[in-house]
This record gives structure tokens, sequence and C-alpha cells, in this order.
């Protein structure tokens, strides 16, 4: 008997509807708890106005809500066309891609935003580990482990060579270095600090160790490419 053998296709099919599941249920709480933030953006946004909307905390929270609908579509048409091409994990690769956008390019957007000086105030470094995080608080906190979390989360999904947690803390240290270097050249009136970078990092290696049982192998790899297409018996007889 062979232990090591893959669920039968229900029980996976019961798993995937059960994760789909708690992951409606988590949004829809969180949008129960910043239902009244959220809608004090929402005549704004719906206005398409820049100011009181996307440069706001609350504005760029519901647009990434708002967008979820779309987001599942681009997963449905981009799974459907790599069926369509014989690619065997055409809906876990679509959704890997899709939600490393979708989950990371808010996160970018609000890092970076000016604060109240930008190009007046003189560009600030923090270079002294944990000095910040005193400062940060637990919000400050959360929301640095969440900047790179989708992308700890859905990479080593998408690509093998990533899965391995150094890689996916070198990817999140990496990022977060490259935004950090991006606010002090561009002197948008905010610390970059070493802290940053290594909450960052951090939330995208709890993230990558959420997803791991999911990660891609390298026996995995070759999916990725469509399936040739097989050559009947009698074809390849006559060819002989």
């Amino acid at each position: 008997m062979n232990d090591t053998s893959s669920p039968p296709a229900p029980a996976r099919r019961v798993r995937g509807i059960v994760l789909l599941g708690l992951v409606v249920v988590g949004v829809a709480g969180a949008l129960f708890v910043l239902r009244r933030p959220l809608m004090m953006s929402a005549p704004r946004c719906m206005a398409g106005r820049w100011h009181g909307c996307f440069d706001t905390f609350n504005g760029v929270v519901l647009m990434t809500l708002v967008a979820l609908p779309v987001a599942g579509l681009v997963v449905w048409a981009l799974a459907r066309r790599r069926r369509a091409a014989g690619v065997a994990s055409a809906w876990p690769m679509s959704l890997a891609e899709v939600g490393m956008v979708h989950g990371t390019v808010p996160f970018l957007w609000l890092t970076m935003m000016p604060g109240g000086a930008p190009g007046v105030a003189p560009a600030r470094v923090s270079l002294v580990p944990l000095r910040d995080l005193v400062t940060m608080g637990p919000l400050g906190i959360g929301g640095n482990l969440l900047v790179f979390a989708a992308l700890g989360f859905f990479a080593p999904m998408r690509w093998a060579a990533l899965a391995s947690l150094p890689r996916v803390l070198a990817l999140g240290a990496g990022c977060s270095i490259l935004i950090e270097t991006a606010q002090y050249a561009l002197r948008l009136d905010r610390v970059s600090s070493v802290d940053d970078v290594l909450v960052n990092a951090t939330g995208a290696v709890l993230a990558g160790l959420a997803s791991r049982r999911w990660w891609r192998t390298k026996a995995q790899a070759p999916s990725d490419r469509p399936r040739p297409t097989p050559v009947p018996a009698s074809a390849s007889a006559s060819a002989a």
C-alpha cells in the first residue's frame, strides 16, 4: 500500500471549497470591522477623485477590496487559457500570479505615499536594528508584516526556484531594500529604516510557511509547459 499517494479528487475539491470559504469569511469579517473608515472614502473613490481616495489608507484599502471580483475574473481567464493549452497546474499558477500582484501592489502604493513635506524635509535613515520597532506600534508592525506577505505566500507556489525559506527571505528583504532606497532617493519625507526591512522580510517568510504545503517542486516544473499532442499509433507505424 502506498501511503504517499495523493488524496482523491473529491477530497481535494472539498479542501479547496473549505479554503475558499475561509477566505470569504475572513474578507467579510475584515469588511465588517473596517466598514466605517472605508465608507468615509467611498464617495470620493466612486467619484474618481484622487485626493481623499488614492492618497489615503482607507481609499487604497477600499479600492483593493472592490477590485477583488476583477482579480477573480483574471484568475479564471488565465486558468481557462492554460487548461486549453494543456498546462496541468493551470489554476494554481494563475491564482499565484494574480495573488502576488493584487496582494502586493496596494501595499507598495501605501509605502510610497509621501509624508507631510516631500521634497522639502531632508531624507532620513535609521540603520540601528530594532530601534524603530518601539515607535511602530502593533498597527505599524502588522502593516509591515503584510507588505510582502502575498509575495512570500504565492511566489514559491508559482516558481520552484523560490521554494525554500532562505530564498523567500532574500526575496522579501531585497524588495524591501528597494522600497526603502526609493523612499530615500525620492525624498518622500519618510524614514528609510532597517527595521522596515526586517519586518517586511519576516512577513514574507511567515506567509511562505503558511503556503508551504502548496509550494512547487522541481519535479512539478515541467508541467508549466503545454502537454505534447500524442501521435496515433497508426501514424507512427506508417511513418516507419
